[in-house]
């Protein structure tokens, strides 16, 4: 399984690429520009400047995010991609609206445009490379838990959707002659431009202010679940803190209460390795053990509990409701 080192060494060396590619493709989309004279191909060519700049600082942050942790940040550098990818999505939003002026202006006097069969290919080649890159770095983001190559990748693959409708209006112009579509689809572009920006600022907000992400709560639980064993009474208080690729899970694991410390130590290590295992060496789990009541002895599946008071009437299947909750759990849950 990789270790932290290694998930940061790849997604560095991937942000590389992506900030190489970036260049490639503002002068593909340029060169594309000067040979058409097409307004909804400009625009498309200075939402790349925002994908050079964006890519730049993604490559800065997971620069950052990959230095060991030391006395200022005890838990690391992780949060800068974050920070970065709000950065990215302003930087979207005001390429969109600066877009939607400037192909506004151009709607009631629409140029001439020229050479569109070689603007197409060239627009077009731009469109699959954005979106293979965007989806490796999407791919990798999702892996690695990395915000910086999340909001790179679905930004490239949302800069091929709009450029692929882009080319879909060109080959319409070249076709019909109707020159008004290509500042047409310029404002359909900023559009969509603007609405990618905007999600990847909110999600990059949710982050810095550690907002409860359901979707990996209930993925880590149904692990959990999947490899519980009979001693783990009951899961509460489950919490999980994202910073960068790292998951700081902190939760409440009701065990017997006579187990002693040894034994309490050996389970919790169990846990870890259990969800290290399927998520990678950058979990990190803090555990609080609680005693067992009388009371859990109804839901307890410990079948060689020698200091039973009740029998087992119902175990607990674990979810997102009742491991965010900070109490024991009951058979009226």
């Amino acid at each position: 399984m990789s270790t932290n080192i290694s998930y940061s060494k790849e997604n560095l060396k991937l942000q590389k690429w992506i900030v190489l590619v970036a260049f490639v493709l503002f002068g593909l989309k340029m060169a594309a520009w000067l040979l058409t004279s097409s307004v909804a191909i400009f625009t498309d060519a200075l939402e790349s400047t925002v994908n050079i700049f964006s890519a730049l600082l993604g490559l800065y942050s997971l620069y950052v995010a990959a230095k060991p942790r030391d006395e200022d940040h005890p838990y690391g550098h992780g949060k800068v991609e974050f920070i970065s990818g709000a950065v990215e999505g302003v930087l979207i939003m005001a390429a969109g609206v600066f877009i939607l002026f400037e192909a506004a202006s151009n709607l009631y006097t629409p140029k001439v445009l020229q050479k569109m069969d070689t603007g197409i290919i060239l627009v077009s080649a731009t469109a699959v490379i954005n979106f293979g890159v965007g989806f490796f770095a999407v791919d990798r983001g999702k892996k690695s838990n990395s915000m910086a190559l999340l909001a790179s990748g679905k930004h490239l693959m949302t800069d091929s959707y709009s450029t692929l409708g882009l080319v879909v209006a060109l080959i319409l112009i070249y076709f019909t002659g109707y020159n008004w579509l290509d500042p047409a689809v310029a404002l359909v572009i900023s559009g969509i431009i603007a609405i990618s920006g905007y999600k990847i600022v909110r999600k990059s907000l949710a982050g810095i202010m550690d907002e409860v992400d359901e979707g990996l709560i209930e993925k880590l639980v149904a692990s959990i679940q999947a490899c519980r064993r009979p001693q783990w009474v009951d899961l509460h208080n489950f919490r999980v803190i994202k910073y960068g690729h790292v998951l700081h899970i902190d939760c409440h694991l009701t065990m017997p209460w006579y187990f002693d410390v040894l034994e309490a130590h050996d389970e919790i290590t169990h846990l870890e390795q259990t969800l290290r295992a399927e998520y990678g060496e950058h979990v990190e789990l803090f555990v609080h053990v609680d005693p067992c009541l009388p009371s859990s002895c109804s839901i307890c599946g410990f079948t060689d509990c020698t200091r039973r008071k009740a029998d087992l009437i119902s175990t607990v299947q674990w979810t997102y409701d009742n491991v965010s909750k900070n109490a024991k759990h009951r058979l009226d849950e």
